[in-house]
């Protein structure tokens, strides 16, 4: 008698449902793409975050040396593990200038354009440099009503080095198209303002960035770019700032997927701390944003955050702990838990990672890499 092979849905109607989520959870990320189709309850178990925190193969941070990509898990334990970003060719040795973490997705600026990749997924795609860009620099990604994904980007000006252009990449279209910085609700250029120590923060499809007013007082606050409109405008107020940009640590994230978090460590005193948006973040609140403080740790023992290269920390929240990553005045990477308004552990990462990594904190998720959707010219019927 020939015995056919079961299909999943079959397993799933004679297995208990925690032994299929064990189960699932070592299969690799790549492969549960295929099983979202199986039933509604599969599909809703992949978009759970605690089923992906809780995959066998779930990490949290990148570290990138000169040579080699790393992913780095936390729990249970922290295991260090090399990535392969396989770009059909790109050059096995290069390495990202600098990788942006945006909606599920990294951003990588390479020599010649840039990458987006799920390296969860080992899912990328290559995206050439528009020919008029010099010293480009990628900020975020995101996308607009109609589910086509934007990379955003400053650039030199070809006829001056001295002056940058807004460049905008649009997966409909496979092409860059280049506009003015300009604030349109105060009419004033804000690239030469932008905090640009961190990386924009992307949340509901649009691009955040961090700016300042040269005042007396620096005054800090967000600017929204829109995905659909590509219009730049004033978003909110931050709840704090720094006067010391080479070593206060400062920096924006998402947080529970909907609202902001804000990370600051004052470097005279070493005191951290974590502002987190009340509520989620709706993109027509504009001024209303009200921030409450999440933690402050404060004792003299706590280490800074900020590496002798001026590298800011790289961080994520979650069942109120804050943990870190970042450098040590020895370029060795360690990874910091803080809960309780205290430290609770400190880890250095393996020696097999070489001083000074360059480190970004990772999203794991199922997110597909959008490909570009410029439509083929018809073929000519004779």
């Amino acid at each position: 008698m020939d015995h056919k092979e079961k299909l999943p849905w079959e397993f799933s109607l004679s297995l208990p449902w925690e032994l299929i989520e064990e189960i699932l959870s070592r299969v690799p990320p790549e492969s549960l793409l295929r099983f979202k189709t199986v039933s509604k309850q599969w599909n809703a178990l992949f978009r759970d975050k605690t089923f992906i925190n809780n995959h066998k193969m779930t990490f949290r941070f990148i570290l990138a040396t000169k040579s080699k990509i790393y992913s780095v898990s936390i729990d249970p334990k922290i295991v260090v593990r090399e990535l392969t970003l396989d770009i059909p060719g790109l050059e096995s040795h290069e390495i990202p200038k600098k990788m942006v973490d945006c909606d599920k997705l990294l951003l990588c600026d390479m020599e010649k354009g840039v990458v987006l990749w799920n390296p969860w997924l080992r899912h990328s795609t290559w995206i050439d440099q528009g020919s008029n860009h010099t010293r480009m620099e990628s900020y975020g990604i995101g996308y607009n009503n109609k589910g086509s994904y934007k990379i955003f980007a400053f650039c030199d000006r070809k006829e001056n080095h001295t002056q940058r252009l807004l460049t905008i990449h649009d997966s409909a279209s496979d092409a860059w198209k280049d506009r003015e910085p300009i604030d349109n609700s105060q009419g004033k250029q804000i690239v030469h303002n932008i905090y640009t120590k961190i990386s924009g923060v992307s949340l509901n499809g649009n691009l955040y960035l961090v700016t300042y007013f040269e005042t007396t007082d620096l005054v800090y606050h967000l600017i929204e770019i829109n995905s659909s409109s590509e219009s730049v405008v004033k978003f909110c107020d931050l709840p704090c700032g720094t006067s010391n940009f080479l070593k206060d640590a400062f920096v924006l994230r998402v947080f529970e997927g909907g609202r902001f978090s804000l990370l600051k460590q004052c470097h005279a005193t070493k005191k951290i701390e974590i502002w987190v948006s009340k509520y989620k973040i709706n993109n027509n609140l504009d001024r209303d944003v009200e921030w409450i403080k999440f933690m402050e740790v404060s004792s003299p023992n706590l280490p800074d955050l900020v590496d002798g290269f001026d590298s800011q920390p790289s961080y994520f929240i979650e069942d109120k702990r804050l943990v870190v990553c970042s450098c040590n005045e020895t370029g060795r990477a360690w990874i910091y838990v803080f809960g309780e308004n205290k430290l609770i552990s400190k880890t250095q990462i393996d020696s097999v990672v070489d001083l000074w990594p360059s480190h970004w904190t990772f999203i794991p998720s199922l997110v597909p890499v959008p490909r570009a959707q410029r439509e083929e010219p018809a073929e000519l019927q004779v």
